[in-house]
């Protein structure tokens, strides 16, 4: 047993409760440990943990072995700690593996059940492929009921126990509208409301925000416009839908018989072959007749087979960026003090998993905010990604349109390599307009790589919350 302590705060790993066994693919492997005497979830290439406090706490091992540790000061006790356990873990999983791992994760974790979070949770790592949860290792959410609703779309309000005593089954669908993860679910929810909704499937839309501005009404009913969500959503702005379920992820779908208990539960992407065979199976059981409807035959969406890892999503603004689990801004000004305005200077070291600034920027608490208005396009902000797509989350200060320019290894795109938002101007540089709070998809290259990204504008209405990348075939 290894115990390792900071100032009142102890993890233990006990040698009976850390497994290494191989999975599916050669040099990927299972692992499980207790921390601090909770068991940790068990998915194929990683480890997943939760502490006993009244926030939730996360460790993940992934592709690159980034420590994530949420809801925790960077130097608090308890971080020490884990980061202390974390590298006897990573430690202990090379020597298993033989070096690390570095495939996607090919799962979501399923939550521990937890207090419900002081702070908005992180979201859900980017899955690819995601292996369905096995349901009987999930907390049974039977009774659990909307909560704090603040606005309904595309219905009058409504509640689950409503529509399970009219004979509907409800498919509950927590999710944000500038959630990747999300809005790539979003064509298999199409394909089944307009396939089962005449047979009594409800899908319930219950829009988790991540940032503030995706409260506002008016931005999510655009977004679904945008999006083509016809099926009933409830805008869940304080979480407490959220909590009612215990939920911990972006997105996660609930499926919930005409008995009002929690028949499927799924986290993350993927799994939309099986799902659909549960909605079947539970409109059957509600003496539905689903056997004229073919079934579609995506189980998880095509990723590219020569990919072996992904870059996390970065987060701009300083909530995140001051957390063990963070740390996304390599320059060190950016850690000195809250919404500070500083001259960054670019040095030309882009490491991995981070993004670097150059000219006037401004740290707040959910974006990085250009400080300045300029004319020559002399700040920027860059980053080393891997992947084939790259989309960043944006939302103006205020409702003037901007420009934003694109280059790819210092030079503009080329048309094969243009995500759905961007176009060239007559220079023949890409670039991509702001008109709203939204993620934009600026980056589809044809093959799996690395590459350095750069965005920069003149407007002092630049400010970006998160970057998210992708390694599908086609796609964002």
């Amino acid at each position: 047993m290894t115990r390792l302590g900071a100032n009142g705060a102890t993890i233990s790993i006990r040698r009976s409760k850390l497994r290494l066994s191989q999975s599916v693919a050669p040099n990927r492997f299972r692992v499980r440990i207790s921390l601090a005497n909770r068991t940790a979830g068990k998915v194929g290439g990683i480890l997943h943990a939760s502490f006993p406090a009244n926030t939730r706490h996360h460790l993940h091992i992934w592709p690159v072995m980034n420590l994530r540790l949420s809801n925790t000061p960077l130097w608090s006790p308890l971080s020490r700690a884990v980061l202390a356990a974390s590298i006897t873990v990573i430690v202990a999983f090379a020597v298993a593996c033989g070096g690390a791992d570095t495939s996607p994760p090919t799962s979501t974790p399923a939550p521990v059940p937890t207090e419900p979070p002081a702070e908005l949770p992180d979201p859900t790592a980017t899955p690819v492929e995601s292996d369905p949860v096995a349901f009987e290792d999930l907390p049974r959410r039977d009774g659990a009921e909307l909560a704090g609703i603040d606005a309904w779309l595309n219905t009058a309000p409504t509640t689950i126990a409503h529509e399970t005593s009219m004979g509907n089954v409800v498919l509950i669908d927590f999710w944000t509208y500038t959630c990747v993860n999300c809005l790539r679910t979003l064509p298999f929810l199409q394909e089944w409301h307009r396939k089962y909704a005449d047979l009594g499937l409800v899908i319930l839309g219950i829009h988790a925000p991540e940032f503030e501005f995706e409260k506002v009404l008016a931005n999510v009913e655009r977004a679904m416009e945008e999006e083509d969500v016809t099926w009933p959503v409830a805008l869940d702005n304080e979480m407490e839908t959220w909590d009612a379920f215990n939920n911990r992820y972006w997105p996660a779908k609930y499926l919930i018989g005409t008995d009002n208990e929690v028949a499927y539960t799924h986290f993350g992407e993927g799994a939309y072959r099986e799902a659909e065979l549960e909605i079947r199976k539970a409109l059957e059981a509600a003496g539905k007749d689903v056997s004229a409807i073919p079934i579609g035959d995506v189980e998880n969406v095509k990723r590219d087979e020569t990919a072996y890892e992904v870059t996390r999503e970065l987060y701009g603004g300083y909530q995140r960026n001051y957390s063990v689990f963070g740390a996304y801004a390599h320059q060190s000004q950016y850690y000195n003090e809250p919404d500070a305005t500083v001259e960054y200077v670019d040095e030309g070291q882009y490491p991995p998993q981070k993004f670097v600034l150059h000219g006037l920027w401004r740290n707040e608490a959910e974006a990085i905010v250009h400080a300045r208005n300029t004319d020559d396009l002399s700040d920027y902000i860059a980053l080393r990604f891997i992947g084939r797509s790259a989309n960043v989350v944006i939302d103006p200060p205020d409702s003037q349109t901007f420009r934003v320019y694109v280059e790819l290894d210092d030079r503009p795109l080329t048309v094969d390599e243009f995500g759905d938002d961007i176009k060239h101007d007559v220079a023949g540089r890409s670039y991509f307009d702001v008109t709203e709070g939204r993620m934009y998809r600026i980056l589809e290259v044809p093959e799996f790589g690395q590459h350095i990204l750069k965005l920069t504008s003149n407007s002092d209405n630049f400010a970006i919350f998160a970057f998210t990348f992708g390694i599908y075939d086609g796609g964002f």
